[in-house]
């Protein structure tokens, strides 16, 4: 069973009062494949006490070599097989398994004091951006690179002097080099962004090993746990609002090459004439149209730098 004495360690780390904050902390998981599901569990097993799990797909076969979940889960929905694993680590923490799309549960994240990403598609997380803005929710978005060549985490907080999604990915998308490291715009399902998007529109994706993954989800778990002891003097300031991650040897920006197993700290700015956040002085775009925008700015940028980074 279950006792104080299991959370010795952490309570030593974080401290009294923070491991008792983030115990009266609720999180929506947004997409539970092999980042989100990691993230989820990681923050059951720091201290955080309730999660609203959302996603409507199922664990196949394919997906043990790369999840939190195994193979007696094959055919389980993610959001039920991830809830019993947190539940197995942490018995005192509450779980909702949602099944089904974001879409039809918007009115969760009311709920929620954070929510984490670990979907791919670029018009979900719209959907996801507009919500939290809707709602005064701060959000942790993060992806992960083809082949697992490495990742980016971001924080999206609901203020003035914040970028939102939208206006973050856009401008992410003309600093950084992405030539061999196309966006995913599909149907909004899906675990983390990995893979290319082929000429018809589809994925051609290469995911990598977990591993690989797991780098870029343990981030994402840091900086959302991280926000959840805000007041705590644990809470760490950090020197951006995103991070991107090198597995591999890797061309960031243009003329900027990281080493393997590095990171690179930017601060994305709020873009005063976002379609979503901004007052923008053209004609407004719908949503679709912007992600439409990035897969034809992506696309012209073919045939440049072998190994850069994806936003």
């Amino acid at each position: 069973m279950s006792s104080a004495a299991d959370w010795d360690r952490v309570e030593k780390l974080l401290g009294k009062e923070a491991l008792k904050q983030l115990a009266q902390k609720k999180v929506a998981v947004v997409g539970l494949g092999s980042g989100g599901g990691f993230v989820a569990l990681s923050l059951a097993m720091s201290g955080v006490g309730s999660f609203i799990l959302i996603d409507d797909d199922r664990v196949e076969q394919t997906n043990v070599v790369r999840h939190v979940a195994d193979l007696r889960d094959v055919g389980r929905p993610k959001v039920e097989a991830v809830a019993d694993l947190i539940r197995a680590r942490n018995p005192h923490a509450q779980v909702e398994a949602v099944i089904g799309r974001l879409e039809q549960h918007t009115h969760k994240i009311a709920e929620v004091d954070l929510v984490v990403v670990g979907v791919d598609g670029e018009l979900v997380k719209y959907a996801i951006n507009n919500v939290c803005r809707e709602n005064g929710v701060t959000a942790v978005y993060a992806g992960v690179y083809e082949r697992g060549e490495g990742g980016d985490v971001t924080i999206i907080r609901p203020t003035p002097d914040s970028p939102c999604y939208a206006c973050w990915a856009r401008q992410l998308r003309q600093d950084i080099a992405t030539a061999n490291a196309r966006e995913t715009i599909d149907s909004g399902e899906g675990d983390l962004d990995y893979g290319m998007i082929g000429p018809d529109g589809t994925i051609e994706a290469e995911p990598g090993l977990w591993l690989h993954v797991v780098r870029v989800a343990s981030a994402q778990a840091d900086m959302a746990l991280n926000e959840l002891l805000v007041g705590q003097d644990i809470h760490r300031q950090y020197p951006g609002n995103t991070v991107i991650m090198a597995n591999v040897a890797m061309e960031i920006f243009e003329g900027l090459t990281v080493a393997p197993y590095s990171a690179q700290w930017v601060n994305i700015p709020r873009d005063s004439e976002c379609l979503v956040c901004g007052t923008p002085t053209s004609a407004a775009l719908s949503l679709q149209s912007l992600a439409g925008d990035l897969i034809d700015d992506e696309a012209n940028e073919d045939e440049q730098t072998s190994h850069s980074a994806k936003a």
